[in-house]
């Protein structure tokens, strides 16, 4: 008895799949997209996902067979998984997602100007640090210069975090603010203790 095929165009690839297959295609498909519905990236996304599903059942094809059958097209599936949206926990996986690491009010040398307080505040409100700077700027000219003293505090109490893996060394006023900084605590805890 003779399988009736289903001819398949998945990310300008033409598949033929069984048709028991190909009626497992169409739902994983719509599900897919459903879930996508209302995001941006939703067709890069299930354009990703087809191939995919090209690859995965390609790969599974044996020599001379002509059609995908619905126990490759499953083990396929079954290995790229069911598409969710970000951020939504999968109904199997744990109970918690993953919380991500607290964020940390801290200077970042790296791509300083100066310090690295702006840089650091810019990070820890998750903004440009552009805007930060420019405003720091215009609390300058506007405080009469009262803005000096706060970003010295600021560089004073504010932690170091720790510097990228392979970045280049510390050069010019970054190199030197941080060297003083650390100086000037090294002194305040021999101070103290």
């Amino acid at each position: 008895m003779e399988r009736i095929s289903v001819t398949a165009r998945l990310h300008g690839t033409e598949l033929q799949f069984e048709q028991a297959a190909f009626a497992r295609l169409e739902q994983y498909l719509a599900d897919a997209a459903r879930t996508l519905e209302g995001n941006p990236d939703r067709e890069e996304i299930l354009a990703d996902l087809e191939q995919a599903i090209v690859d995965q059942c390609t790969r599974r094809l044996e020599p001379g067979q002509a059609a995908i059958t619905l126990a490759q097209l499953q083990a396929a599936l079954e290995e790229i998984g069911s598409v969710q949206e970000p951020g939504v926990a999968e109904a199997a996986g744990p109970a918690h997602p993953p919380r991500e690491p607290p964020r940390r009010l801290e200077q970042v040398s790296d791509g300083a100007m100066i310090s690295g307080v702006c840089l650091g505040l810019a990070r820890y409100l998750n903004v440009d640090v552009t805007l930060l700077r420019v405003a720091a700027v215009l609390l300058l000219l506007v405080s009469g210069g009262a803005m000096v003293l706060v970003y010295g505090v600021l560089m004073l109490l504010l932690p170091y975090g720790p510097r990228e893996p392979g970045a280049p060394p510390l050069r010019g006023i970054p190199a030197k603010s941080r060297e003083f900084v650390e100086f000037l605590r090294s002194k305040f805890t021999a101070v103290t203790s």
